[in-house]
Parts: C-alpha cells; sequence; structure tokens
C-alpha cells in the first residue's frame, strides 16, 4: 500500500512538475537589436510615412500545450520615434501627436491569447498612449524558434495591429493630411529563453 501511495505522489510530481515547466519565459532582445516596433501612416493620401520606435523593452511567457499562459508585456520609450528626418520627428512628438513631453512611454500588457493554430494567434491586451489606456488586438504569427549559436534558445513572432488617432486624442496633422486617421504597427519580437 505504501509503495503505491509513493508511486501516486511521484506520479503526481512528476505531471505538476512537467506543467510548470512548460511555461517558457522570454526576455526580448533588443539590446542586439533583434526586435523591432515600426509605425506607418498615410501622407496626404499620396503615400505612407513610416518610422520606428528605437529603445523599448519587454517580456513574454510562451506555453505551447496551454495557449491561454500566454503573456506579453512590453514598454516603450515614445520620445525615441525616429522616421528618418528631425524635424518631423520633433513634430510628432510635440502636443498633437504622441506628446512625448508629457506622455515619454506607452505600455503593453496581454489580457488573452486565441490560439488558431499554425502558428497563428490574437494576442489582446491593453495599450496605454498618451495616458489613455485601450483594449487592442494583435494579429500574430510565430516565425520560428529554437537553439541560437551561443548557447541559448530563441523564439519570434511578428505582429499587427492598427491604432485610430482620435482614440488617444490624437489631432489630424494638417501636414500628414486627412487621411491619416490610422497608425499601423508591425511588430518584430526575438525572445531569449531565460
Amino acid at each position: 500500500m505504501l509503495k503505491k501511495v509513493l508511486l501516486a505522489s511521484a506520479i503526481i510530481l512528476s505531471l505538476a512538475t512537467t506543467s510548470v515547466q512548460a511555461v517558457e519565459h522570454y526576455v526580448i532582445d533588443t539590446k542586439g537589436m533583434h526586435a523591432f516596433i515600426t509605425f506607418r501612416v498615410k501622407h496626404l493620401g499620396f503615400s505612407w510615412l513610416e518610422g520606428r520606435f528605437n529603445r523599448f523593452s519587454g517580456e513574454f511567457d510562451y506555453d505551447e500545450a496551454n495557449p491561454a499562459n500566454n503573456r506579453v508585456k512590453v514598454d516603450i520609450d515614445v520620445a525615441s520615434l525616429d522616421t528618418n528626418n528631425a524635424e518631423r520627428d520633433k513634430h510628432l512628438r510635440d502636443e498633437r501627436f504622441f506628446d512625448t513631453e508629457k506622455f515619454p512611454r506607452a505600455t503593453f500588457v496581454s489580457t488573452a491569447w486565441e490560439d488558431h493554430g499554425n502558428g497563428k494567434a490574437t494576442l489582446k491586451g491593453k495599450l496605454t498612449l498618451r495616458g489613455i489606456t485601450k483594449e487592442i488586438s494583435i494579429d500574430v504569427t510565430q516565425i520560428g524558434a529554437g537553439p541560437d549559436p551561443w548557447g541559448g534558445f530563441r523564439r519570434g513572432f511578428e505582429g499587427t495591429t492598427t491604432l485610430h488617432l482620435p482614440d488617444y486624442k490624437m489631432k489630424k496633422g494638417d501636414s500628414l493630411g486627412p487621411a491619416a486617421q490610422d497608425i499601423l504597427l508591425w511588430l518584430s519580437i526575438e525572445g531569449v529563453r531565460q
């Protein structure tokens, strides 16, 4: 009887340990510049203005067996926006747009992960930008995962979403035109497993 109890306890402990170990924790590799947050907005309805945020940090948990455990957190230095034009960057940092003096940071904290299979998912979460928090959805695709040349393990995703300027009290820019109502975000995230 004692052997059966010990065996059952060992199996339960083994299953519990396996379940805990299934959740992998990753830090987004911004130090090695293997992650990007870029944006696109229409310029006068004629072309696309593109830029990126040069400084951000984040982490995520990934559980292949139980995607409901997946979590993401990202902190963005909004003042690091870069469109390859200093005058335009200054314009986008002012109070009509990102207002970086008053709101220097943006954050995203996930609330749900809806797995669609084949590496596709919808990531839902709360984005705080210009002091305003809104629930957003990001269409996610897993790019790949595996060992890296330095003895670590990496996992990478890309994601896209669209932000509506008035939702964050940004004004239509007279220099961007009335077509500049939406910002398209593209995220390329590579994490190093801890």
